[in-house]
This record gives C-alpha cells, structure tokens and sequence, in this order.
C-alpha cells in the first residue's frame, strides 16, 4: 500500500470518527462559555430542540440544519453562515471544542425564528401553494400568470406534482439569479419518488410570474478545450417585449466589428438558452466556439421554459408562436446592435429547431436572414419522425443486446399517438375528445406541414448537418432534404459517422444513454459552420 492510498485511510478514519463526535448529543457535549461572554451550545441539541434535522458534511466540513423550508449551512471555524443560499453572520466562529461542534443556541433559534417569518414573496408563495391555499396564493402572482392559472387550478398544483414527485417531501436548499426578465428563486426538494426543483420567475413587481418545475439533476457539463474566454465577451439581452419577453445572452467576439451573426433556435421542450441536455450544453458550446472564430452569436430561453405555465394554458398554442415569433424577434434585436453586420444574420436551429427553419424563413417578411444552417433536422412530418426514431432506437437496443420490450412499448405508444393525429378526420376545428398530449392543438394545426415540401420553395443558402449516430433525427431524415434540395446550388450537405444528436462524437452506439456524461458539441462542427458563415460574406 502506497504512502499517499494509507493516508486516505486515515483521512477517511478520521472523517467517521468527526461525524461521530460532532453530532453526538452525549451528555459530555456540556454548553461551553465563548471569551466574549456568550454561551455556547451543543450544534445537535439545539437543532433538536427547535424540530430541525441536521447532517454532517466531513469533506467540506460543513453542518447542514434543516427545518421546514429553510436550511442553514455552518461551517468549522468559520463566522459565515448561508441561510436559504444568502449569507449570515455569527456572532463568532462555530467552535470545535474537543471533539463537540458548538455555537450559539441564541443565533440558532433566532436565525431560524427569522426565516420562519420571511417577507420574501417567494418564500410565502410557496408555502401557500404547498399547503394548496389558492386562494392565498393567488395574491402573490401577477396579473398576466393570473389570467392563465385561476385560484382553484392554482390550488392542486402541488398535490398534482406531488402525485408525479412523490409524498414526504423535503426543501434541501434555496438558491437565486436574476436575468434580464426575471428574479428566478429556484427550491430543491427530496421526495419519495424523484428529486425535484421548483423555480419561481417573479417581475420587477416581485410578484411571482411563473412557475418552472422539473426533476431535479446535478450538472456534469464540463467547458470545451475551444472556449477561449479572453476571445468574446457576454451580455445579458432581453428578446421582445411585454408578459412574454425572453431574456438571452449575446456573445461577441472581441475586436472590430461589426460581426457576422448567428441565432440559435431550441430543440422542442422546455430549454434554457444553454439548451442543456443531461451533462452538455449545446447552444452555450456554439455560442463559444463561433465566437472565438469571430462570429456573434445569440441565444435564449425558450418561451416553453421561461413562461410555462402561462403558455401551458393557451389552447391554440402553435409550433409558428413556439419558434417562428422569437426567432424573428432576436433577428430583430441583432439588427438594431452596432456591433452586428446586418447583412450577414444567420439562424441556425438544432432538431425541432431545424423542423421550423422553414417557416422562419416564410415569416422573414423583411427578408433579413442571410442564411439558415439545419443541425440534426427533420425533414418529413412530425408523426413521421417519430415513428421513426422510436423503430430507430428499438433496433439499436436489439443490436447492443439489451432487453427491448420497454422500449418496444414506449414505440407502440407514439405509434397510437401518431397514427390519431394523421387520422384524416381530426383537425383543429374537430380535435379528439381524449388526446394524451397537450394541447391537442399544437399537434393538429402542424399536422400536414413538411419542412422539405416548403424549403423547395425558398432561395436563402442553406447548411444542413448531420449525425450519423441519430437515432432521434435518423440519416432518412437527412436523405429526405438531399432529395427536396439536390437542385438548389446555395446547399451544402455534411454529414458525421460518430456524432450524435446532441451534435457530440460518441464512440458506441447511440441510445441516449450518454447523454447523461460529459460532452460537448464537436469542433468539427463548430468549425464547419464558421467555415461556411465566412464563406457566404
């Protein structure tokens, strides 16, 4: 055993035996009088005395005590606490007094009596939504989030995530950010079934004005060798205007401008501006890599994501509001930055993102998008795609040798799914009784549109690429604008033998699985969109 492998030992050891003796309630832990006068008390039996649970952190060496919604963070020898993921400040460090943690019980009780009564919005909204007050509730939101949740929806939605999440739900922390929208206060929750997040988006007002929930997942992204910080600089941006403006980042390469520029458009789902999915970053990876070759680029959260619940109960919700409108919005704000060349804008979409390329371009009345670029697109129509992807991924999991019957049944279910909206008796004005998604009109209203039938149709030069290890957007869909296109001389086509649909180069076979690691979009891509971009100038 080497050297540095027993010294773990130890360490760990010793680990154990702190925990041991920093949260024993023993009778030795006896209160302890501090030089400035202020008694001392035992860490666990103070917290035990208020009703709080507390854990013991050995590697950061940090004391967690939880009560109700609210969590205080303490540290050995250290004067600065968190509270609810803001900064406190004890009177003196919390001590290590042989072997037993101590602090004052005063701080603690009056710390947590505080937070108790919060005045924080937020804070109070929650607890009113948790305890499924609507009515209380509804007093905190702000009068657009009003129009689209009424009191009595407003009081099941807890129960309602409740039933997805699980019961016995615990607040493990409390963290903030602002954008140029929004003061987003997000709370993590342990639950039964899964972890989740609750985020509150609240307006200038401080009033809440959606509501964003997941489950919850510890980022693994990791920032690629080609993010040269010292090449661009980062700005917060808002994208339109009114209840639902959007805020974003644009990434500007430093030196003289103007720049070229490009917009990038979200798969479908609720993403960031980040478009994070599992342990990569797509849109901040593109954003970086084009920046540091010289090429603006902007991108945003998605309306799905930054007013959900707001656009969740429009019941003519379209894929033309999802996409087309902000996209034509950002182009907008782009034109009007001095740093921007606005001759040369480009739109890049990514999946679903690519799917309405299209109809961006169709709604470009102005005609200022000099080019479009196609990332993983499909070409057909969308019930189209997924049947095929869903027979796509069944035979690979076949191929790796992996039990299929699951994902056998999840195809059978989108093949239903599908098989009802291309039943030629439903449309917009005669929707099914009983959709299992929605809204229902989202599905109808796109039902015949085909993005290669309507490209035919367009001049603007395009690039479309494409993983050869998608099985979400399978090369049939990348052969399907090869087809529509092969007379258009302003086309270029690439496609990559290991990329995958998150545009990463992954050596296996894809499934979907590995999206959960680390990866980043590949440079070859990167490289040969910047390529192009300086090519059509």
């Amino acid at each position: 055993m080497t050297k540095k492998r027993k010294m773990t030992l130890l360490s760990a050891s010793a680990a154990v035996l702190s925990l041991n003796l920093l949260l024993s309630s023993t009778p030795a832990m006896a209160l302890s009088q501090s030089q400035s006068g202020t008694s001392l008390a035992p860490i666990r039996e103070t917290a035990k005395s208020i009703g709080a649970e507390i854990k013991w952190n050995p590697s950061t060496r940090t004391i967690t005590i939880t009560k109700d919604n609210h969590v205080l963070i303490l540290k050995i020898g250290d004067k600065n606490a968190t509270l609810d993921g803001k900064s406190v400040t004890l009177d003196q460090p919390v001590r290590l007094v042989s072997g037993n943690a101590l602090v004052s019980a005063e701080f603690i009780k009056k710390t947590f009596g505080e937070a108790q009564a919060s005045s924080d919005p937020a804070d109070l909204f929650l607890a009113e939504l948790q305890s499924g007050n609507g009515d209380k509730a509804a007093r905190y939101i702000s009068e657009s989030l009003a129009q689209s949740i009424p009191a009595p929806v407003l009081g099941q939605v807890w129960n309602n995530y409740s039933t997805l999440f699980g019961k016995n739900q615990k607040q493990t922390g409390k963290t903030e950010y602002t954008t140029a929208v929004h003061r987003n206060v997000k709370y993590t929750f342990t639950a039964d079934t899964l972890p989740f997040e609750v985020t509150l988006r609240l307006n200038l007002d401080g009033k809440i004005d959606d509501l964003f929930i997941t489950t919850a997942s510890v980022s693994t992204y990791q920032k690629p060798d080609y993010d040269h910080a010292a090449a661009y600089t980062e700005k917060e941006v808002t994208v339109g205007e009114g209840k639902y403006a959007l805020p974003g980042t644009l990434t500007l390469p430093k030196g003289d401008g103007p720049f070229p520029a490009v917009v990038l458009i979200h798969g479908s789902g609720t993403h960031d501006r980040d478009s994070s999915i599992g342990g990569g970053k797509l849109f901040r990876d593109l954003a970086v890599g084009l920046a540091s070759q010289g090429i603006a680029v902007l991108r945003y959260d998605k309306i799905t994501y930054e007013h959900t619940f707001k656009v969740s109960a429009e019941p003519k919700f379209t894929l033309k509001r999802e996409s087309v409108d902000d996209a034509l919005l950002a182009v907008q704000l782009l034109q009007g930055n001095d740093a921007i060349d606005p001759a040369r804008i480009f739109v890049a979409g990514h999946s679903q993102g690519g799917f309405v390329m299209p109809l961006i371009v169709d709604n470009d009345k102005d005609h200022s998008i000099a080019g479009t670029i196609l990332l993983s697109a499909p070409s057909s129509k969308f019930t189209t795609v997924l049947i095929e992807q869903q027979e796509e991924l069944v035979n690979r999991v076949k191929k790796l040798g992996l039990d299929s019957t699951p994902y056998e049944q999840q195809a059978a279910q989108w093949t239903t799914l599908a098989s009802i909206v291309d039943d030629p008796k439903y449309t917009v004005d005669n929707l099914p009784s009983q959709f299992p998604l929605q809204p229902a009109y989202w599905w109808f209203e796109q039902k015949n549109y085909v993005p290669a039938d309507l490209a035919k149709k367009q001049t603007l030069p395009v690039l479309i690429l494409q993983g050869e290890n998608d099985w979400q957007v399978t090369m049939e869909q990348y052969k399907g604008w090869q087809k529509a296109l092969a007379d258009h001389k302003n086309v270029e086509f690439k496609s990559y033998p290991k990329v995958n649909h998150t545009l990463a180069a992954y050596d296996g076979v894809s499934i979907g699985s590995e999206y959960y690691q680390p990866y980043n979009v590949s440079k070859e891509v990167i490289d040969d969109i910047a390529n192009w971009i300086k090519k059509a100038n």
